[in-house]
């Protein structure tokens, strides 16, 4: 192994999805995100590939939060033979548990459609949590002897953390700095002061890699914006809406209520396809700020997602990591998930009698991008009809439904069937919890002269390049987009 740290970028390059980072110094190999590449036609190929290193040579795995593109494999490197430590926020592993279990239903699924098996089981992520241990934000954490982490607030979803590196060679680096000294015929003096003075990168200081996962969309409705970059050497970020910007904060929720006054005033059902963890939390607090400000109509209002339910239990227990303004709101004693008329479906039984139920509603229901869950069905019974909306308001994964939806188009296949789209196809990506362009080029500002490299990661092949680029052009800032399971030396 070099005694020079390097960054395998094993996935999440190339496309949205799949996070998994291979750090690697003189000691020790640690992992950043193991996550589920999903929506594209090969997904399930990809994810039951082999991991492109010895699963039982990793030392421990760090966590940035709980969505499914960033932990979905875990059991899988659980099942192949991991058995180190998992470092998260307490909110990350709690909100993984419920994503984790309720993955298991739908590899299945998916794997009795494919005659394959599944990538892993119940009791593969039962094995996942004894394994897993919490830490604080804010607080310096060592990980192996010559690794320490300290998490900083991304502000993307709840317990969500960039993981900022610092790597202090050891011995052995030493050692392999004294090699390379005697093979170049230096003075005994120079290597005896390699043990004098700790080497720690250029100027004496420890090598610093920021690993941003996602970046919130700050400001954010619920959380704390996102912290700044700080001093570091690398950063490893995200780039989802590295080629485009969002609307305003005023601008989407104005075109939020219109959206749901044109669905009532029509007669229709209003779906809105969301992420079970923060999209749904996030539109439950807008919802409740429309109806108690009576903006508008008073209809029925349902999470049709079992999972988004538990999620919200979560954001309910964990209100310390809101923002000043809404924490304000809930000690003046309002309930900011709640509001007449909002039922939470559990049962299957309840999903279906929705259906059943004449007149204007409003359904959240997951996946946010429409590869799965309660939200297929209701798709596919509602985009017939005119009266009827679909409100998409994330990001959508080439090959996914939601993308299809997105890109125009007037058929799509569900559940075997043609369907012939009829209803309104609307788009508001200002709900989005990632940064969009302009304030992830923001974002790479706040660091420091320290800065030497951006590596931009975890987008399509465009937005990754866009960002690149404008973060050259504009911040003078040497950054590239990697290529996968390349080694790149730091």
């Amino acid at each position: 192994m070099s005694n020079y740290p390097q960054i395998t970028f094993c996935s999440g390059v190339g496309t949205v999805t799949g996070a998994n980072f291979l750090l690697e110094t003189g000691e020790s190999k640690v992992l950043i995100d193991c996550g589920m590449i999903q929506g594209e036609k090969f997904a399930m190929e990809e994810n039951s590939r082999p991991f492109p290193y010895d699963v039982n040579s990793i030392d421990a795995l760090i966590i940035t939060h709980a969505h499914l593109d960033h932990v979905g494999r875990i059991p899988k490197l659980v099942k192949e033979g991991y058995s180190g430590p998992i470092y998260s926020t307490s909110e990350t592993k709690a909100l993984a548990e419920i994503v984790l279990n309720d993955a298991v239903g739908i590899l299945h699924i998916n794997a009795r459609q494919e005659g394959v098996d599944p990538i892993y089981g119940a009791d593969d992520v039962a094995r996942v949590f004894p394994l897993w241990k919490t830490i604080n934000y804010h607080e310096d954490f060592k990980v192996t002897d010559d690794i320490s982490i300290f998490l900083k607030d991304a502000g993307h979803i709840l317990g969500s953390a960039m993981v900022e590196v610092s790597v202090i060679p050891t011995k052995t680096a030493i050692q392999g700095e004294i090699m390379k000294l005697n093979a170049g015929g230096n003075t005994p003096d120079s290597r005896r002061s390699l043990f004098s003075t700790p080497i720690k990168g250029e100027n004496n200081r420890e090598l610093k890699i920021l690993f941003t996962g996602d970046l919130g969309n700050s400001p954010s409705p619920l959380l704390r914006d996102t912290e700044s970059v700080g001093e570091v050497d690398y950063i490893i970020m995200e780039s989802v809406y590295g080629d485009r910007n969002h609307e305003t904060r005023d601008e989407r929720l104005r075109q939020f209520e219109k959206i749901i006054k044109d669905s009532i005033a029509r007669g229709g059902t209003l779906i809105i396809p969301a992420f079970s963890i923060d999209r749904t939390q996030t539109l439950l607090y807008e919802l409740n700020g429309l109806v108690e400000q009576k903006l508008i109509p008073s209809v029925p209002v349902f999470v049709d997602s079992p999972m988004a339910i538990k999620a919200t239990q979560i954001y309910q227990s964990g209100t310390a990591l809101f923002n000043d303004y809404v924490r304000g709101q809930i000690q003046k004693g309002d309930n900011v998930f709640d509001f007449p008329h909002l039922e939470y479906t559990v049962s299957q039984n309840e999903s279906h009698d929705i259906g059943r139920l004449m007149g204007s509603k409003i359904i959240l229901a997951g996946s946010g991008m429409s590869v799965g869950g309660r939200v297929i069905s209701h798709e596919e019974y509602y985009l017939p009809d005119a009266k009827n909306t679909i409100l998409l308001v994330g990001y959508q994964t080439l090959g996914s439904l939601g993308r299809q939806l997105a890109d125009g188009a007037r058929k799509v296949n569900i559940h075997g069937n043609k369907i012939n789209i009829k209803a309104r196809i609307e788009t508001l990506y200002g709900y989005s919890a990632h940064k969009d362009s302009d304030h992830l080029v923001e974002f790479v500002s706040t660091a420091t002269n320290r800065l030497k490299q951006i590596f931009v990661v975890m987008g399509e092949p465009g937005a990754s390049m866009h960002l690149a680029q404008r973060i050259n052009d504009e911040l003078g800032k040497k950054a590239l987009v990697p290529e996968r399971e390349v080694k790149y030396g730091l």
